[in-house]
């Protein structure tokens, strides 16, 4: 039997970029480039690295985005996945990750899966909340912020480390996890991934497909809300100390004053 592997990702504006908020204060994303969001390569590494371990099976991603999500779910397939999943609707705009949780669960039970792969957050929101949503939603188990994951008769075991200890977890399939960036380092897609990849399935569905009143998501029906937001202020010069001797002195002095020491 096939095992099916998901893999939830998301398209974010690229970190080294001017990030800013759109007039809806929603996070602007016409003005900046986007790129999948780097916690969910590791998400999708380990996806494949268990995909090849298994006598059969496939991996798919999801994602919920605008048009250009496309670039994010592109990347993925050229890593390796075998086909994508694209919800796509102008009604999602502005839906927090509880109404994006949504949306993911009613894709996946339409997708099909034994195994969600999630990363441990995204670089825009960085709630990190998303698969314990999912897990709730599908009445699933959840095994989260993995280092090692792995899946053996029909069962995902991983490790997840903390400050003092480490934890061995396992859980019956089908189940949710995430995996942190102590994984595994991704991949690089290959060319011969990358011409593969503009081949491969992308199927594409909106909230009709999936049952889903616009009420119940985008701005209308986010659980939260960005009243307002304001530029971070330019950096002022700081203090520069000319030593003629006494820098030493002066450096403590100023350090003193700040109570850094």
């Amino acid at each position: 039997m096939t095992l099916k592997i998901a893999v939830c990702v998301k398209y974010v504006p690229d970190a080294t970029g001017d990030r800013g908020f759109a007039d809806d204060l929603t996070v602007d994303r016409d003005d900046v480039d986007g790129l999948l969001s780097e916690l969910d390569e590791y998400a999708v590494e380990q996806a494949l690295r268990i995909s090849e371990e298994a006598d059969d099976a496939e991996v798919t991603v999801v994602t919920v985005g605008p048009d250009d999500a496309k670039d994010a779910l592109r990347k993925a397939l050229s890593m390796g996945a075998d086909k994508a999943v694209h919800v796509n609707d102008e009604d999602i705009h502005g839906s927090d990750v509880i109404g994006t949780s949504a949306i993911l669960a009613k894709a996946l039970e339409k997708t099909g899966f034994d195994l969600i792969v999630c990363g441990m957050a995204s670089t825009d929101g960085t709630m990190g909340v998303l698969p314990a949503l999912l897990a709730e939603r599908l009445n699933l188990p959840q095994a989260t912020l993995l280092s090692e994951v792995s899946v053996e008769d029909g069962t995902v075991k991983g490790r997840r480390d903390g400050d003092a200890a480490s934890e061995q977890l396992e859980a019956p399939l089908p189940a949710v996890v995430s995996v942190t960036d102590q994984s595994g380092e991704a991949r690089y897609p290959s060319f011969k991934g990358i011409m593969a990849a503009k081949k491969k399935p992308v199927e594409e569905l909106d909230l009709d497909d999936l049952g889903i009143d616009a009420d119940e998501v985008g701005l209308a029906g986010s659980w939260t809300l960005v009243e307002s937001a304001d530029a971070r202020p330019a950096r002022t010069q700081g203090t520069i100390v000319t030593d003629e001797g006494e820098g030493g002195k002066q450096l403590a002095a100023f350090l003193s004053a700040q109570k850094f020491i």
